[in-house]
């Protein structure tokens, strides 16, 4: 667990005018361990069907469900969620396999 990531959700907020916009809502700030794309077996063996380029690994937050419509921030990049999996099953660690997303233009 050696760096810092916020779990964020995307929440629509309508102004006075009938404006829809769409806001960040920060859910949990954890400290997480992260794991980037590389060639080892494990990585080998997840490329056939992921897009993932990172590994995030943190711990069960209790009553907070992470899903693929959250997003994860850590140092200022942006990570779509394409997959959330409960390492062994036992309720302790959350593996999330997510997608970096990189700005047009």
């Amino acid at each position: 667990m050696n760096t810092f990531i916020d779990i964020v959700e995307s929440v629509t907020i309508k102004d006075p005018e009938g404006f829809k916009t769409e806001v960040d809502n920060i859910v949990a700030s954890v400290r997480a361990y992260r794991e980037g794309r590389h060639g080892n077996e494990k990585w080998a063996n997840r490329a056939s069907f992921s897009e993932a380029t990172d590994l995030f690994r943190f711990r069960h937050i209790p009553g907070l469900a992470v899903t693929t419509s959250m997003v994860l921030i850590h140092s200022d990049k942006r990570f779509e969620i394409t997959s959330v999996e409960d390492v062994k099953g036992r309720g302790m660690y959350l593996e999330v396999l997510a997608k970096e997303v990189v700005p047009s233009g």
